[in-house]
């Protein structure tokens, strides 16, 4: 019986996997370079200005100079997560027992940390026509963790992801208006998440759970010089299927168990543009779609028999749209100030789906910055961008095993907010 109750946990570590940092509406790590931090990454798959257009439209290499490009990057996020007990529930041990000698617990403290995110790209011009380039960044990425005595650690108290991503890349241009590129993704996903379960009718203990797989996928683009003012962008991602192998491990209830359970990454498309209103001034925009809504069951099972471990955790995700505008400006030959905004829908549906270490809402992007070219080689791009969250809610049910009674709900607020800071370095010779 507790290994089952430890099991119902797993869909949780699931989650966990689409959570990122705060830089993305949803799940998503929005922040694979420097240079797109400074404008919101506003007209991202339209930009093409140094290597890291692998990552969001490989066909913007054939924009880049002749011989080969290097750019290094990296991102320090900082998230402050608090969350607010409006009502939790006394966590039940059985339908026939309303609640423990179990208390309630506290606000958890501060949820959120600082992080460092990295990214590296490199293209080569084997012809005019003809680019490769590969990329390696981090596409998810997270760290949750609440005190021991958090209200909702029934539901979670840490979660950890990281999702390392190899983009090998190539691109050709057509002719003079159309340019094409494509690339292939290999990623590493691992992931931990540790909650409490009850081991008794006054005790419980830590359930900790692990997983990782590798998954391959692909990302396609095209880019459109319409004008010598204007291009426009057109990229798509696919999505990328782990099947998790991990353990779970309650310790109090001597439970060390092997499991499986499949993460799915959603797919994405972004139609961008980029115009310039004349030599000093440059307009950005994009819309991109995330295809969340292919989320909406998750099912563990046991690693040796493949049948259902327990409940499922249901999501009923919905599709979202991120909107960006932004802005260039050439102040001089040394440098360019940018400037963006940007909207994020969550693809959380309501306040029942909202968990404690995912408690994503719509957002706003305020970012700024600039890039400073050192001379015709290298060049170095900062940028800062603060993140508004919308307050969010949760009513989130701890279920019993087979799903037949609300063990508690974990009622509460959250306040978010995240800041970003940005450098990158580009290189060509």
């Amino acid at each position: 019986m507790q290994t089952q109750q430890g099991l119902r946990l797993i869909p949780a570590l699931i989650a966990v996997a689409f959570s990122g940092t705060a830089a993305a509406a949803g799940f998503q790590l929005q922040n694979q370079n420097a240079s797109g931090t400074s404008v919101a990454f506003a007209g991202a798959a339209a930009v093409a200005e140094d290597a890291s257009t692998i990552f969001f439209n490989p066909a913007g290499m054939t924009y880049l100079e002749q011989g080969h490009s290097i750019s290094l990057s990296g991102t320090v996020i900082d998230r402050s997560v608090k969350f607010t007990d409006t009502g939790t529930d006394r966590i039940r041990i059985s339908q026939a027992v309303p609640t423990s000698g179990l208390a309630i617990g506290d606000n958890g403290g501060n949820g959120g940390g600082t992080a460092l995110v990295p990214a590296g790209y490199y293209s080569y011009a084997i012809t005019p026509a003809l680019r490769v380039g590969v990329g390696m960044s981090v596409t998810y990425g997270s760290e949750t963790e609440y005190g021991e005595e958090f209200a909702g650690r029934f539901s979670g108290q840490y979660t950890s992801i990281h999702q390392m991503n190899l983009n090998p890349s190539i691109a050709y241009r057509v002719n003079e208006v159309v340019s094409l590129g494509a690339g292939i993704n290999f990623a590493k996903n691992e992931i931990e998440f540790r909650q409490y379960t009850p081991t008794g009718l006054s005790t419980a203990g830590k359930a900790v759970l692990s997983g990782d797989d590798t998954a391959w996928g692909y990302n396609v683009g095209a880019m459109f010089q319409l004008s010598p003012q204007s291009r426009v962008g057109v990229s798509y991602r696919s999505t990328m299927k782990f099947h998790l192998d991990g353990t779970l491990k309650v310790d109090a209830a001597n439970v060390n168990q092997k499991i499986k359970a499949e993460l799915e990454t959603p797919d994405t498309f972004s139609l961008a543009l980029s115009h310039k209103l004349n030599d000093r001034l440059e307009l950005l925009a994009d819309a991109t779609w995330t295809g969340w809504s292919s989320v909406k069951t998750l099912m563990p099972v046991d690693a040796g028999t493949g049948a259902r471990a327990t409940a499922p955790l249901r999501y009923n995700f919905k599709d979202t749209w991120r909107v960006g505008i932004g802005g260039k400006y050439q102040l001089n030959q040394a440098w360019n100030l940018r400037a963006g905004l940007a909207y994020d829908e969550t693809p959380v549906p309501d306040d029942a789906h909202r968990t404690m270490t995912v408690p994503d809402s719509d957002r706003i992007w305020l970012a700024f910055g600039a890039r400073w070219s050192m001379n015709k080689a290298t060049s170095l791009d900062m940028g800062y961008a603060h993140i508004f969250f919308k307050d969010a809610k949760t009513a989130r049910n701890v279920s019993s095993t087979d799903e037949t009674y609300v063990r508690q709900t974990v009622r509460g607020d959250f306040k978010t907010r995240a800041d970003l800071f940005s450098v990158q370095l580009n290189y060509n010779f």
